[in-house]
């Protein structure tokens, strides 16, 4: 079954405002409700007692200091590892978070540093932190990825097997109309142009499976580092096995032995710390939770 992509990248078009034409766009509607989801779920998780000492007041800095490291982060780490040259010629496109370009590792070590100084500032273990982080960050990635789709951006390769979806977006449509790619569609001659919807199958492996799993696995106290470990092992895992199917980004290709992609050289660190994560745990101790009624509110 081949889909045509005809999904409006913008969910809502505003009045035009002089010169300007402002938008609200699904992408950031899904940011937007990725935070609520963390919010949601950590707050739940504060008032279960999952991270001693630390109020609901104080898991909201927290989260801020969060928000500020995946927007950040995500942003610097992209121009970085995929788009350096851009910036050299135009140093100003790094602040250009209109025109797109995020990174999950870069957002994930903007986490990491922004976690590392909250943590410093409550006197707490960075890792207790992180294993009580973990388990309610997969529906943002999810949320994130179906932005990507709805975006028709970062699509797969071709089936070449009579499925997929079609994208507007491909370069093989540059100038097309959307009545000629409807047209087109119809007579089933852009069946060889359907691609890989990557975007879901990230949203899917990444968001929903590794929720459940890390969930579940977070239900009951573990020692420190095996949650932590176990996500940075399943992402790790999955994204480097939906990047053989996924279309390398145009500025870099393959990096080597013409399928290395530089998503799965960025994954590689993420697998060997999650295996290291998870060996550390087996000799650490255990948080126990403390119950709401018992946790001090302020540190």
């Amino acid at each position: 079954m081949t889909i045509l992509h005809q999904i409006d990248p913008i969910a809502v078009h505003l009045p035009q405002v002089g010169p300007f034409h402002p938008s609200i766009h699904w992408y950031g509607l899904m940011y937007l409700l990725a935070f609520a989801v963390a919010w949601l779920l950590g707050r739940s998780r504060i008032r279960a007692g999952r991270l001693p000492g630390v109020s609901v007041e104080q898991f909201g800095d927290l989260l801020f200091y969060g928000i500020l490291g995946v927007i950040l982060g995500g942003r610097i780490g992209y121009v970085l590892f995929y788009a350096f040259g851009d910036l050299l010629r135009d140093p100003l496109m790094l602040v250009k978070v209109w025109d797109g370009g995020m990174s999950f590792h870069g957002g994930l070590l903007g986490v990491l540093v922004a976690a590392w100084w909250w943590t410093r500032r409550q006197g707490l273990h960075f890792f207790d932190v992180m294993d009580f982080v973990a388990p309610w960050v997969p529906p943002g990635l999810g949320f994130g990825r179906i932005g990507n789709y709805i975006g028709a951006e970062l699509w797969g390769k071709y089936t070449q097997a009579g499925w997929g979806v079609v994208f507007p977006t491909d370069p093989a449509f540059r100038g097309w109309s959307a009545e000629r790619l409807q047209s087109e569609f119809a007579t089933g001659a852009l069946d060889q142009f359907a691609r890989h919807p990557s975007q879901l199958y990230q949203a899917f492996l990444e968001g929903l499976v590794m929720f459940a799993v890390l969930w579940w696995f977070s239900r009951k106290p573990r020692p420190r580092y095996a949650v932590s470990g176990l996500f940075a092992l399943l992402y790790g895992v999955f994204r480097f096995i939906v990047e053989f199917v996924r279309v390398p980004d145009a500025e870099l290709g393959y990096l080597a032995f013409g399928w290395l992609t530089m998503g799965q050289v960025l994954s590689l660190p993420l697998i060997a710390l999650g295996l290291f994560l998870l060996w550390r745990s087996r000799s650490a101790p255990t948080l126990q939770p403390v119950p709401p009624a018992a946790t001090t509110e302020t540190r």
